[in-house]
């Protein structure tokens, strides 16, 4: 469960001063795949990267279970983040200077461990014969099943993905969802999916929509 108190934050000051989340509330269920939907600049990438621990919030609560992650200390965080989150992201964000296969494998080497499920990930993934391959030799589908692999490698329970469809083509977004809908049903992984589209959010089983830094429904 993922639970969510009271999150607020705030970006620059005096008449600068943004008010990026206000006091947003609302709680996750294990297993659940949920979508945060609203228009650019509403404050859901903003809560994402705080649900991920890849910002702080300046007041409120996040806690995964019992673990409440708004306090950790940096190593901590990093630790919490290597071993029960996996990140998803609009433009993949892999490394180009490494293969796909040392992207993929980078989580498990920071984390000190080594990955148990990395040829099942690859073959379920449809990758195996792409993993010598650097990010710029590959598709744009190719490379967020690369990132999608790299999020899995550590075995996280809970995904976060950012537009993961965003920067794909009509039939290779249809493919990178029916694998995010794959892992949430038959792994009973939690996937929290921010998007701009209300086609892929109804495809979920919740939606939480975010309009000016507010939990509108």
């Amino acid at each position: 469960m993922i639970t969510v108190e009271k999150l607020t934050k705030t970006y620059g000051k005096g008449e600068s001063r943004v008010e990026a989340l206000r006091q947003v509330s609302f709680t996750v269920p294990d297993g659940e795949f949920t979508a945060i939907i609203g228009k650019s600049g509403s404050g859901k990438t903003t809560l994402l990267n705080l649900l991920g621990g890849l910002d702080t919030g300046d007041s409120g609560s996040i806690r995964y279970g019992e673990q409440e992650i708004i306090g950790l200390g940096d190593t901590a965080l990093a630790e919490f983040r290597l071993r029960h989150i996996g990140f998803v992201f609009q433009f993949y964000d892999l490394l180009p200077e490494l293969t796909a296969e040392e992207n993929i494998l980078l989580p498990a080497r920071l984390a000190k461990h080594k990955p148990a499920e990395f040829e099942k990930i690859t073959q379920r993934l449809g990758i195996v014969d792409r993993l010598k391959h650097y990010p710029a030799q590959l598709s744009g589908g190719q490379q967020q099943r690369v990132a999608i692999a790299r999020a899995l490698i550590n075995n996280p329970k809970v995904l976060l993905c950012d537009e993961p469809t965003g920067n794909l083509d009509e039939k290779s977004g249809k493919e990178v969802m029916a694998l995010l809908h794959e892992l949430n049903q038959q792994d009973h992984r939690t996937v929290l999916l921010v998007t701009h589209d209300p086609e892929l959010a109804a495809a979920c089983d919740r939606t939480i929509v975010i309009s000016d830094g507010s939990l509108v429904s």
